[in-house]
């Protein structure tokens, strides 16, 4: 028997009920009462033909709803589709009473919310999965907007992390070279996505992927089709980068430069950007960075460092902060405020100075500032450390532009992946939050103390 002809078959079935749905909808806006009943029809039902039309029925509806009937949905989502508190205290007692795994068995599923069984059957039809990504994406705003007021919605969102940390495991993902061969439509996904150094128009995008000196890698789901997940943009080099501008440009700026990836020893990750809103929680990008490391390493088993080059967002704001703290010298505090003056980094008597006093709080701010968690309080940083890197070098006017003037001083960071090394890093940050630093950002960390107490920083 031909079962792709079967399933084929199958497919335009629940298509065609999907779209007689659709078009029986047209004639009026549909409220959040109507796509609730969907929901309900579709947990009651029995066969997977009709499930299938069901979910597509009550996602195209949901499509339909305004943002504000989208809330109350999420509110009826809340109340309506949660564990019932009843079966739980009833499962609880008899696995109390005898407690065997069949009781236990029965105690988990009381204690499951009805929502995650919703979710799956809505994952049955066509594009089921990313319309749930999207259907989060739009709870994430929710939840941004509401501020405080938001402990029953929380709830919907840990629903979905929890199915999405299994529906986008890593043995689902697939990754895949981008280059300038690659189908356009994904080409405009890459622009559209790039969330760290912004791609101008079709032109730059090609300085990127088209050179033989740059990779570019992401991953995809089978179930979401050609929406990249994440992807990672790599620069081929001699040495380690301590500038963006040049390799964002193209231009040919020294001894770093290759015109055969052959010659290469270094590969730099400059920009690592996640497209998906509503996947945000799910990890991707440690398992991207040593993927791509694997790949690398298979077509250029010459390369030796693993490297990035990486922004410090916030940090401008925290060192905007120490102008006012009274823990450092004034004549410090003087020099922070040349941050305030026009180009100040076109001016080499400015920039000297600043660098003096900047570098070592860099390093301070990356190595001893926390979060409410104990973790550093950069979000780069928590990223790469976890990951098993080390805070590597602080690169002083490494980000020139605008952007990298606003939001960090222009300052960059490398944060350098020794394989060998990778898993001990992880594990000590993972059980100590402990931020592994070469000896050059110890240095520095330790002129930063030395700045606070009036000493000289040398």
């Amino acid at each position: 028997m031909n079962m792709t002809f079967l399933q084929e078959l199958f497919n335009s079935i629940t298509q065609r009920d999907a779209r007689l749905w659709r078009r029986q909808g047209e004639a009026g806006v549909p409220d959040h009462g109507q796509v609730l009943a969907a929901c309900r029809a579709l947990l009651a039902s029995d066969g997977e033909a009709s499930s299938i039309s069901l979910a597509s029925r009550a996602l195209s509806m949901y499509n339909r709803l305004t943002m504000e009937e989208r809330t109350r949905f999420f509110e009826g989502l809340a109340s309506e589709f949660a564990a019932d508190p009843a079966r739980i205290d009833q499962a609880y007692e008899a696995y109390r009473e005898q407690r065997d795994n069949s009781r236990l068995q029965a105690l988990f599923d009381a204690c499951e919310p009805r929502r995650q069984e919703l979710f799956r059957r809505l994952n049955l039809a066509s594009n089921g999965t990313y319309e749930l990504v999207r259907m989060r994406e739009d709870l994430l705003t929710l939840l941004r907007e509401r501020n405080g007021d938001k402990q029953e919605l929380a709830a919907i969102d840990a629903d979905f992390a929890h199915l999405f940390g299994s529906w986008f495991n890593r043995g689902f993902l697939v990754l895949k070279r981008i280059d300038w061969n690659t189908p356009a439509s994904i080409l405009e996904k890459i622009i559209r996505y790039e969330a760290v150094h912004e791609i101008r128009d079709w032109d730059d995008l090609r300085r990127r992927l088209d050179a033989r000196d740059r990779r570019c890698f992401a991953f995809f789901h089978p179930a979401i089709g050609d929406e990249p997940l994440i992807f990672v943009e790599v620069a081929l080099c001699r040495g380690l980068p301590d500038r963006i501008q040049p390799i964002l440009t193209g231009e040919r700026s020294g001894e770093r430069d290759i015109d055969d990836p052959e010659a290469a020893d270094a590969a730099a990750f400059f920009g690592i950007s996640n497209c998906q809103t509503g996947l945000r929680g799910i990890s991707f990008g440690n398992f991207l960075i040593k993927q791509v490391v694997q790949e690398l390493k298979l077509e250029l088993p010459q390369l030796k460092h693993f490297v990035t080059l990486s922004p410090v967002p916030g940090f401008a704001a925290w060192l905007a902060e120490r102008r006012d703290d009274e823990v450092l010298p004034d004549e410090l505090r003087q020099v922070l405020h040349e941050l305030d003056a026009p180009d100040w980094h076109l001016d080499a008597a400015h920039s000297e100075r600043l660098a003096a006093v900047v570098k070592p709080l860099a390093a301070r701010y990356l190595v001893e500032e926390k979060n409410a968690r104990g973790l550093p309080l950069n979000p780069v940083a928590r990223f790469h450390l976890g990951n098993g890197a080390e805070l590597h070098r602080i690169n002083w006017l490494g980000d020139i532009s605008p952007k990298g003037l606003k939001q960090a001083a222009g300052l960059m960071v490398n944060y350098l992946y020794v394989l060998d090394d990778i898993e001990r890093n992880h594990e000590n940050y993972t059980a100590n939050a402990t931020v592994v630093c070469s000896n050059a950002v110890r240095d520095l960390n330790r002129r930063a103390r030395k700045m606070a107490k009036g000493e000289p920083a040398k």
